[in-house]
């Protein structure tokens, strides 16, 4: 699959290439905590004062975030936040970990990986969040049920849970329908229905492939094929749990062997597509998240949750979450400010702010209530909306980009181009897994 350029996450491999000379937050503050999880200790301080933030690059989000900053600074004249995109870099990865090298981030970054957080939190770049009273209540009663997902290893929350992208199949009802498929009632529920589902759009000639994820090796390409499906067979299930793989067993195999069937019959290619092979009718089936409602507007779409081998009902069915967090950076000198700004920013109020401007979920239980006016207005973000409840997270674990590197070679090799068997790509993949989570 690719994303319109917005909306690819921004997610490649990390890697230290630049260093970026940016203000660091002023003010003046005593010395407070501040420490990363595996052991490094954080500058920063507790003060209060003025602060910077930076956030995403989209332009729905930046009109959120302006709105938001502009009511921040009305009513708080001696707490001015100064917002500005996040710099333009390979990544917003790379120009945030090079900030941190260099001790000039500013105080709050909204677009935070989760992925990301525990390579942040070794090089010391984070603080921790539960030193704030009310934090944690905060975030457990705000996140629900999934907020455990974002904790550290030592049980802490370098992070608050944002915002969820809830990770479905998109499919072309158009096109469904020319195949012979019913476009109201797609036989797309079971891993058998989406194999002969898909060999029947292409043998019809709808489309040259039914979906088309990317077949390229970056770390996060997992979280468009591979994951939501096992987080779907597995009832939630996150890649490792308590420093083991899980995804070495009946389940991640099956999951591999399904797609491995999609790209061996040229049902999925392996060539890249450079575009947008759904928005361009390549692809029948695309996996997109809630921003799919207005990039993917032209077309007549529906969309159901990922399928698993007996066909869970939807609202049963687990998905990956493709979220974004807000870290509170430890180059901070005003911390108290920053951490009373970014609560202010995630109440009920801004939150629906951030639903209605961008149509992303905010990372809360109950949005079809809480929001009951937009749901009825937009019922097409309904089902993303019921999904946000049944959401994975990546794995807070030591060296996590690493951890889904290793299990992107094994899959581009086993499951893409069928270079190896399956099992014993898994097996080696989970062996080296456990090492570097051990290591950790």
């Amino acid at each position: 699959m690719t994303y319109p350029t917005r909306d690819r996450r921004t997610l490649v491999l990390m890697a230290l290439l630049m260093a970026v000379v940016l203000a660091a937050c002023g003010g003046d503050t005593q010395p407070g905590p501040g420490s990363g999880a595996y052991g490094r200790a954080g500058a920063g301080g507790g003060g209060t004062g003025p602060i910077d933030i930076w956030y995403s690059n989209n332009p729905e989000e930046i009109e959120w975030a302006q709105g938001v900053v502009d009511a921040w600074n009305g009513e708080n004249p001696d707490q001015q936040v100064s917002a500005q995109e996040i710099p333009a870099g390979e990544s917003s990865e790379e120009v945030i970990r090079a900030s941190i090298t260099a001790g000039n981030t500013p105080c709050l970054i909204y677009n935070t990986s989760p992925a990301a957080v525990p390579s942040f939190e070794q090089a010391g770049g984070l603080v921790p969040l539960d030193q704030f009273d009310g934090a944690t209540a905060l975030i457990e009663e705000r996140v629900g049920d999934v907020a455990a997902q974002y904790q550290s290893p030592d049980g802490q929350y370098y992070q608050l849970p944002w915002k969820a992208n809830p990770v479905m199949v998109l499919y072309n009802k158009d096109l469904f329908e020319e195949a012979g498929l019913d476009p109201e009632d797609p036989p797309l529920s079971t891993f058998d229905e989406f194999v002969e589902t898909s060999r029947t759009l292409v043998e019809a000639g709808v489309a040259d492939a039914a979906i088309y994820p990317a077949p390229t090796s970056q770390f996060f390409q997992p979280w468009f094929d591979f994951y939501p499906w096992f987080a779907a067979e597995t009832d939630g299930t996150q890649l490792v749990v308590d420093g083991e793989p899980q995804f070495n067993n009946d389940a991640g195999i099956t999951v591999a062997q399904t797609w491995r069937t999609l790209y061996e019959e040229g049902l999925a290619p392996r060539e890249e597509f450079q575009g947008d092979a759904f928005a361009e009718g390549v692809a029948a089936m695309n996996s997109a998240g809630p921003w799919a409602v207005t990039v993917y507007e032209d077309i007549n779409w529906g969309v159901v949750p990922p399928p698993t081998s007996d066909g869970k009902p939807a609202d049963q069915t687990y998905t990956f979450s493709d979220a974004k967090s807000v870290g509170l950076y430890s180059a901070c000198e005003n911390q108290q400010s920053a951490w009373e700004f970014l609560e202010f920013s995630m109440s009920e109020e801004n939150d629906a702010a951030l639903l209605e401007t961008t149509g992303q979920m905010p990372l809360r239980p109950g949005l079809l209530d809480t929001y009951a006016d937009f749901f009825e207005e937009n019922p097409q973000y309904e089902i993303f909306a019921q999904q946000v409840e049944r959401v994975v997270e990546v794995p807070s674990v030591p060296d996590s980009i690493e951890v889904w590197q290793t299990f992107r070679d094994a899959w581009s090799a086993s499951v893409i181009f069928g270079e190896e068997e399956v099992e014993p790509a898994f097996e080696d993949a989970a062996s080296q897994i456990s090492d570097l989570v051990g290591q950790g």
